[in-house]
């Protein structure tokens, strides 16, 4: 029987265009909002085409000390140049890349997943500490 982290692929993302790369600040400052940017496809462009693309991003914050992490967002993303007309026939392709923010007062770590609809799950991480 698999398990979930078996699955789930890891690399650097200057090197793999499927990585999820995490943009945020290295430091929390108390009650300050903390804005995440997180993309596929940064260092080397992913494809999205109705045939090859990526389908969502979850992020996580797992604060030091804590066993689970929260879930700060789940962002899907649906246009990838499909039409009426056929595959690859629309002038709309989302970009697979969000921003979003979050409160913390501990140190931890960031924690992305995206979907590709080929090439499965792959994560990432970044910590940050808390001023």
């Amino acid at each position: 029987m698999a398990n979930i982290k078996e699955v789930i692929q890891s690399a650097d993302w200057k090197s793999e265009k499927h990585v999820p790369v995490i943009e945020a600040p290295q430091k929390a400052g108390k009650g300050e909002l903390v804005s995440v940017t997180v993309a596929v496809g940064k260092e080397i462009p992913h494809p999205n085409t109705t045939e090859h693309h990526i389908c969502w991003i979850a992020v996580y914050f797992l604060p030091q000390a804590e066993k689970f992490p929260y879930q700060i967002g789940n962002f899907e993303f649906s246009s990838h140049g499909a039409s009426a007309q056929g595959v690859n026939t629309s002038t709309v392709y989302t970009h697979p890349a969000v921003t979003c923010a979050f409160k913390t007062d501990k140190p931890g770590t960031i924690m992305a997943v995206s979907y590709c609809n080929i090439h499965g799950l792959w994560e990432s991480s970044r910590e940050i500490t808390a001023a």
